[in-house]
């Protein structure tokens, strides 16, 4: 643990940062290390791991108190009693969440009054990226994730395969005593973490030598699942019963993916629908033309009428992208651009100039009036 890096050093962060600023700090360094955008890149994958553990700590408010105190230490599974300041004096594994629990009434209320009933896990994260095209039909993805599940030697118990642990005999199993204390108002009564157990309820006289006593251990998996159509950019699909190992038997808690859609060179999204640019030559859009337009769900034939004009807008109906979890599609609209020639040759200018004199010609009247408003307007 000596080797690893501060987890607020990681993300970027300060020690006081909020929860908003730990993710948004998490989801830019997720972006920039994602294996998917460094394929093959080890160091990459490495940061990206360093990164996910980071936050899988820093956004469980359980596990930030822990290591804030503690530090990585206090959030390792494999935690043995001794890294905590002399609480391994019985040399077995503990679940340093239970000392807080029996000290501080736990966070979040992961324990109930039995230190030994079942509880859910936390959540954990992770991302994907996907095209453009895929957001738009939906697709299959393995995702690859930390998390942490019960140890496969001790199956939980965190006793060394063969052996169970025992309910503590000091406090029967409740984790907490009863001290009675003389005051000038009499005998008052408060309750504590068991010393014997430290909370647990429980003693493993002999621990694990797989997880040290935890009976969890950090493991990386992976998940097959199903992107629906019409997934918008920054939206999260839930995956249940894949998160963190519950307690005692309690169930894991779920598997959040952030998707990531990559923007798109020639498309854009609002809504349900797709926006997307079409370049005409001058002549195709004085004169009309049947041109070709890009689509989703490929190239389609349309006739343009003559006389369009640059900043037209025409829509191809049914051509948008599949609405989310819903029937029936967005459409396409198509915003109209004229390309303006370049380098033209000598006889393709004098052509142009012949134009534009034959056009000022028959628009003369109407342009001689156009600027004598214009005069008038200035004259007044």
């Amino acid at each position: 643990m000596a080797d690893k890096r501060d987890y607020y050093e990681v993300l970027g962060v300060s020690k006081g940062a909020s929860e908003d600023e730990i993710k948004k700090a998490y989801r830019q360094s997720a972006k920039k290390y994602h294996p998917d955008l460094h394929p093959g890149d080890k160091e990459c994958e490495e940061k990206f791991k360093e990164v996910n553990e980071a936050y899988e700590v820093l956004s469980d408010k359980d596990k930030k108190a822990r290591y804030d105190q503690y530090g990585h230490a206090g959030v390792d599974p494999n935690f043995s009693a001794g890294g905590a300041g002399g609480y391994g004096a019985y040399g077995q594994g503990i679940d340093i969440d239970d000392i807080f629990s029996s000290f501080f009434g736990g966070f979040g209320g992961r324990h109930s009054n039995n230190p030994n009933a079942p509880s859910r896990g936390s959540d954990v994260e992770a991302s994907i990226y996907i095209s453009f095209e895929e957001a738009a039909k939906g697709c299959k993805k393995t995702v690859s994730y930390d998390c942490v599940s019960s140890c496969d030697e001790c199956h939980g118990t965190g006793a060394k395969p063969g052996t169970q642990p025992k309910t503590c005999s000091v406090c029967g199993g409740s984790g907490r005593v009863t001290i009675s204390q003389r005051s000038p108002f009499g005998v008052v009564q408060t309750q504590r973490a068991c010393d014997a157990c430290h909370g647990k309820g429980k003693i493993i006289d002999s621990p694990c030598p797989k997880c040290g006593g935890s009976g969890r251990k950090r493991r990386t998996k992976t998940v097959d699942i199903t992107v629906p159509a019409g997934i918008k950019d920054q939206q999260i699909l839930n995956v249940g019963g894949r998160g963190n190992a519950g307690y005692n038997g309690g169930p894991s808690g779920d598997l959040h993916v952030y998707v990531n859609v990559q923007p798109h060179p020639v498309f854009e999204r609002r809504g349900d629908d797709v926006w997307c640019n079409l370049p005409l030559t001058f002549a195709q859009a004085a004169l009309g033309a049947e041109v070709v337009v890009p689509t989703l769900d490929g190239k389609v034939s349309y006739q343009v009428h003559e006389g369009t004009q640059p900043g037209d807008v025409f829509k191809l109906k049914g051509k948008g992208i599949q609405r989310l979890n819903g029937r029936g599609k967005g459409d396409q609209y198509v915003r109209v651009t004229i390309e303006v020639p370049k380098n033209l040759n000598a006889k393709q200018k004098n052509l142009i100039k012949e134009f534009e004199n034959v056009t000022n010609e028959k628009n003369y009247a109407q342009r001689n009036s156009f600027f004598e408003k214009i005069k008038r307007m200035f004259n007044e």
